[in-house]
């Protein structure tokens, strides 16, 4: 009996998931376990495995195609079987049913491509000289293991890479003839001088989650902002001593998240979140920290962070960070946190304010250190000075909570040995 396979619900913001690649062709076997294809979520992409033995007859949404949670994505079954009473009582002859096993009693010799019909062109088809083209789909490169590996070797960026296997797949041959463009010729191909142009890029599962979450906290959760200046020639002192230290490298970051932990224990108030009919305070402190990424923005979770070294914090760090870049973090390293940081002070921004990440009731938004005249014992010497805001939503965190809180902040970071104790 043909066995039908939905769009899985990957994460807890997915809508709507792309296959970013098949494993399998229409006509393939397939066992329980193996991988069936990759999907792009709103977050990471991540590989789908079967639930069923057998072969794959219909495939549902074609690579680089968005489809909604619990859609059609393929059916399988035994191979020369009907499915046409599957796919009516899935309703599943609706736009992206792109491939189906012949109805023979084995499979066929050449199993159609999973891409779609012939009629479509590769995506790097035109023959005329062009500007980088990227044949990625919502930031995801689809291109061969060999192409991936060449490239590396070559110290070529991939993602410049126009690709002219099928469904503009990267191959070998693509890197192989790789022509980079300067500058200059890709100003002068993309914008001709006094011609009108303009580029139309899908939006990415990754983005319509960010516009979406952030749409619904900016307009429903009444903001109010509270910003403060920070003594940190003691930070950088103390960052000086610990990194002279053998196998350790601390970063101002990783010196907020300790700090931040430490004051969310002091002041659970503002380590709460709203949940419509009641208020939850949270006694564990999960730091979410924002990571820019290709597509937008992630935040991994650093979870019981009050508890952790500073040691410990960095290395957390580092990994989810080049974990995200990856598109290799998993649902368990962003799901929980009850306080998330921005930090745009390495961009050179000196300050900002952060819309808050749900179901925080708080984001904290770092500006990066700036050397000024400050005043000391009556006398103007140079300081260096880190600007933040303190993001608050007013149902959950008033003024004076929202204010405790960073004067608690301010102390650990002005006074970083008292994090010690």
């Amino acid at each position: 009996m043909a066995e039908i396979v939905y769009m899985p619900k990957l994460s807890d913001t997915m809508t709507e998931g792309v296959v970013a690649t098949w494993n399998k062709n229409v006509g393939d076997a397939v066992k329980a376990g193996e991988v069936l294809a990759e999907i792009e979520t709103d977050k990471a992409t991540m590989e789908f495995e079967s639930f069923y033995d057998g072969v794959l007859l219909h495939i549902g949404v074609e690579t680089g195609k968005a489809a909604p949670v619990n859609s059609v994505l393929a059916i399988i079954g035994q191979a020369g079987e009907d499915i046409s009473a599957a796919l009516a009582s899935a309703g599943a002859n609706a736009p992206g049913a792109v491939a189906e096993a012949p109805k023979t009693e084995a499979p066929a010799a050449s199993p159609a491509p999973v891409a779609a019909a012939p009629s479509t062109a590769p995506v790097a088809a035109a023959p005329a000289p062009a500007p980088v083209v990227s044949n990625n789909t919502g930031g995801r490169v689809f291109a061969s293991p060999l192409a991936k590996k060449l490239a590396s070797e070559k110290g070529i960026d991939i993602h410049s890479v126009a690709g002219t296997g099928e469904s503009g797949r990267i191959v070998k041959r693509d890197v192989d003839h790789y022509t980079p463009y300067t500058p200059a010729e890709r100003t002068f191909s993309a914008a001709p001088s006094g011609v009108e142009s303009f580029t139309d890029e899908p939006v990415s599962q990754m983005r319509k989650t960010i516009a979406r979450r952030l749409a619904e906290s900016k307009f429903t959760a009444p903001h109010f902002y509270l910003t403060m200046d920070i003594n940190m020639d003691q930070a950088i002192a103390s960052r000086k001593a610990l990194n002279s230290l053998d196998g350790v490298k601390v970063s101002f970051n990783d010196l907020v998240v300790k700090a931040v932990a430490m004051a969310l224990k002091q002041n659970p108030g503002v380590n709460s979140a709203w949940m419509g009919d009641f208020i939850r305070r949270n006694q564990h402190v999960h730091i979410g920290v924002a990571v820019a990424v290709e597509d937008g923005l992630l935040v991994p979770v650093i979870r019981h962070a009050d508890t952790k070294g500073l040691v410990q914090i960095s290395a957390e760090v580092r990994e989810f960070a080049q974990k995200a870049k990856d598109k290799k973090l998993q649902p368990s390293d962003w799901e929980g946190n009850t306080f998330t940081i921005s930090n745009l002070g390495m961009f050179g921004i000196e300050s900002f304010t952060a819309i808050v990440n749900p179901p925080d009731s708080c984001i904290l938004a770092i500006g990066g250190i700036k050397e000024v005249p400050v005043v000391k014992n009556g006398q103007v010497v140079p300081g260096n000075v880190m600007k933040v805001t303190l993001s608050c939503d007013h149902r959950v965190v008033d003024g004076a909570t929202g204010s405790g809180f960073l004067q608690t902040f301010k102390t650990y970071m002005e006074n970083p040995a008292a994090m010690l104790l």
